[in-house]
Formats: C-alpha cells, sequence, structure tokens
C-alpha cells in the first residue's frame, strides 16, 4: 500500500502543529489556532497549495 502523504506534507504539518504549541500559529480570519484538527488541516492546505503530495479534500455530501 503506497502512502497517502509525501515526507514534504508531514513535514509541513509537523511545523504547523508546532507553531500551534507556541500559540502562533493563525487561522485566515487572523484569529488564535487552538484545535488539533483544525491545525493539521491547515498543514494539508499548505503542503497542497505548495504542490506536495496530498489527497485531494474532502468536500461535504448532500444527504438523499
Amino acid at each position: 500500500m503506497a502512502r497517502k502523504y509525501s515526507k514534504a506534507a508531514s513535514k509541513k504539518v509537523e511545523k504547523v502543529m508546532h507553531e500551534r504549541k507556541e500559540g502562533t500559529l493563525k487561522s485566515s480570519s487572523g484569529r488564535k489556532v487552538t484545535s488539533r484538527k483544525q491545525a493539521i488541516a491547515i498543514g494539508l492546505s499548505e503542503a497542497r497549495a505548495a504542490g506536495k503530495k496530498v489527497p485531494k479534500k474532502k468536500t461535504a455530501r448532500s444527504k438523499s
């Protein structure tokens, strides 16, 4: 089974998690990020923008 995320993407998430721990991580609205899940999402988003190997973002599916 192949890796879902590249090592470079993991490094990006690791850096963002460190920023969160220090209290310097900010969301796009400028508010301080304290949520672990939100920090991971920001890290993956940044890795995606940098062209690293990260699966596409899951979208909300409508309930029928």
